[in-house]
């Protein structure tokens, strides 16, 4: 049975950090339990709280109707607990304990009730739990279960190999674990923020077949928590897409446990300056984090930005964005490096915004090298395009399509996605074999 995991070096030393610096109070690693069949691949990760403080905690979950039994568990956990008292976090890779009736509801339920007595967490369900993996299938919940309190005694710790290992853990068929992590400074005290993801197909908003989450030792109200994770998840991981399909089991979380110190921030007016830089800071974090999902899309060979502008509403921008981004000939065509614009405007016409205006509509491609943009499009009339110069563009690995809609509304977005390749369809085709 495939173990999933396709860990490449080339990949790996391009985007995976050899050093980084990780909040205050938390701990995490990751461990081989066996759900995942070759023996050795790391299938369970764990994040807890040895702050004194108990840490708040939010999440945004798939829009999905069947949803996982991890995401009915860890949903409920968070709306009983109003965000409160969540000291850890429990993440096995390799099966998503999805569509699996009630016998997977009450593993959720097991791993989150294993890990509160491992984590020694003072409270019953001050845990959250996802899964990733083959749907349909019961979870091997033995093995899980008797991992957990083997990850928690001694396998856990703050340094740098420990959160290589938790985003290893939590890994399918991505080819390098996902792991940012930064400084932040607000009124003279230094914040850290540090995160994980897994995703690489099944990846498309509302969110993907994502998994992750963020920590940081800022004092955060569970109040603020929530608009927080909200706003920077719609214009991150709500901002991707590998290949229009949307997973049972998406979870992002971010939690926060005050360790590094400073005033309470809340949704006061008196706590809106530091809001606000916290906001900032959450949103770029999770856009870092969220591009190396589609950096490693199934087979991709391109990173594309779509960046429309001058749309009535976000609302209108993002949808058009979206549209070309899970638009299969558009993608197909940039892998074959064939400036097919045609196939851009097509999926503009049908994406269902009404302040579409043909002659005012602008598309180009814009160089990876900073080199002047080719014109594919002005105000509504094709160009005369250069093909050499298109494949030249066509051959970086990074591409910028711009999109100017010209409503006069001035509102945009970035939204990011790649290619469609043969690989991709390799990979998905015998993903259970």
């Amino acid at each position: 049975m495939l173990s999933f995991v396709r860990f490449t070096s080339s990949k790996a030393a391009k985007y995976v950090p050899t050093s980084g610096v990780y909040p205050k109070g938390f701990v995490v690693g990751g461990i081989h339990c066996g759900v995942k069949k070759d023996g050795k691949s790391l299938d369970l990760a764990m994040l807890k709280n040895v702050y004194h403080e108990p840490a708040t905690a939010s999440a945004v979950f798939t829009k999905n109707k069947f949803k996982a039994a991890p995401v009915q568990v860890s949903r409920k956990i968070l709306d009983n607990n109003n965000g409160n008292h969540i000291n850890s976090i429990i993440v096995n890779s390799g099966n998503a304990n999805a569509v699996t009736g009630k016998k997977g509801y009450e593993d959720a339920q097991a791993m989150v009730d294993a890990t509160d007595k491992a984590a020694g967490n003072s409270e019953s369900n001050s845990t959250l739990v996802m899964s990733t993996g083959v749907i349909g299938n019961l979870l091997p919940i033995d093995n899980i279960l008797s991992g957990i309190p083997k990850l928690a005694e001694s396998d856990l710790g703050s340094s740098h190999d420990h959160w290589i290992a938790c985003a290893k853990a939590i890994c399918t068929t991505d080819t390098f674990p996902k792991l940012v992590s930064k400084n932040f400074e607000i009124d003279g005290i230094t914040y850290t923020l540090a995160g994980l993801a897994k995703g690489a197909g099944m990846i498309c908003p509302n969110m993907a077949t994502l998994l992750g989450f963020f920590a940081t030792d800022a004092p955060i109200s569970e109040d603020a928590i929530k608009v927080l994770v909200a706003n920077a998840v719609a214009r991150s991981f709500n901002s991707i897409s590998v290949d229009g399909d949307m997973s049972t089991n998406d979870t992002i979380v971010g939690i926060a446990n005050g360790a590094a110190g400073g005033q309470l921030i809340d949704l006061s007016k008196e706590s809106k300056p530091k809001f606000d830089k916290l906001q900032e800071e959450f949103t770029s974090f999770a856009q870092q984090l969220a591009q190396l999902v589609v950096r490693d899309g199934e087979g991709a060979t391109k990173f594309i930005t779509i960046n429309v502008k001058d749309a009535q509403s976000y609302s209108d921008a993002h949808t058009v964005a979206k549209t070309i981004s899970n638009s299969s000939l558009v993608k197909t065509a940039m892998y074959g490096k064939d400036a097919n614009w045609g196939r851009i405007l097509c999926s503009i016409g049908y994406s269902e915004v009404e302040a579409i205006i043909p002659e005012r509509t602008n598309v180009s491609f814009v160089p990876a090298d900073g080199s002047a943009k080719l014109d594919l499009l002005v105000n509504g009339e094709p160009q005369q395009v250069d093909e050499e110069r298109a494949s030249e563009i066509l051959e970086f690995e990074d591409l910028r399509i711009e999109i100017e809609l010209g409503t006069g509304g001035g509102e945009d977005c970035e939204f990011w996605t790649c290619d469609l390749t043969h690989e991709y369809i390799t990979i998905n085709g015998d993903y259970r074999s």
